[in-house]
């Protein structure tokens, strides 16, 4: 199984519970598996990674790999790299997160890299998500909710993608609310309308589980560990 860079068509669609589950799943198979999210923001926690999100992605894989690696970047306020670098005046070095990457993946059999917002969310100027899922040369998976809206953002996600050129290994839909589209109905109209597999949709938890997330993972998610 290759290294994958988990995107999503927005931000909250689910993508850090997404790379958590498929790294708890991997590891009940018996992989080495490492984590990555180059880009964080919120509240820091007291104790462990400052990003919850870090946090729940090494509890999932069970490593503890030094944070400098795993988050290179750590915002204080909930918005965009640039946005948070322009406003701390921190300047973004694209070549340290490429180079512990390159670090992470030595270390580890795979390596999932969580995103930050969408696919087009803006780090520098004129560099994008798209652009570092580009000069990471991984494939994408793009993680997508099951709200009404989303065949508009899956779309857009999808071409933007293709646009610039990065392979789409397939869409995972995120069963966010019981009130949007049927799981059936999704699935077939974003495979006609993308032409992309839809590897699997995630079914809708009150909390988030991991235990249960990663068994519905190994159990229905068959193409992704092929």
């Amino acid at each position: 199984m290759n290294s994958f860079f988990i995107t999503g068509t927005d931000t909250d669609v689910g993508k850090t519970y997404v790379t958590a589950g498929i790294a708890a799943a991997l590891k009940k198979q018996g992989k080495d598996v490492g984590i990555m999210k180059p880009f964080a923001a919120g509240t820091p926690q007291n104790t462990g990674y400052k990003s919850e999100d870090v946090q729940i992605l090494s509890k999932a894989a069970q490593v503890n790999d030094p944070e400098k690696l795993v988050n290179p970047y750590f915002f204080l306020i909930p918005a965009s790299p640039f946005t948070a670098a322009k406003n701390f005046g921190i300047k973004i070095d694209i070549k340290m997160v490429l180079s512990c990457f390159k670090q992470l993946s030595s270390l580890h059999e795979i390596l999932l890299v969580e995103g930050i917002g969408g696919a087009m969310t803006p780090i520098l100027q004129n560099y994008f998500v798209t652009n570092l899922i580009k000069d990471m040369n991984l494939e994408t998976i793009i993680v997508t909710s099951s709200k009404i809206g989303t065949v508009n953002h899956t779309l857009m996600t999808c071409k933007i993608c293709q646009y610039y050129k990065i392979k789409i290994r397939g869409i995972i839909i995120n069963n966010l609310n019981l009130n949007g589209y049927s799981m059936d109905v999704l699935t077939r109209d974003l495979e006609e309308l993308t032409k992309i597999e839809v590897i699997g949709s995630i079914p809708y938890f009150e909390k988030f589980n991991l235990e249960q997330l990663s068994k519905t993972i190994i159990n229905e998610f068959d193409s992704l560990f092929q």
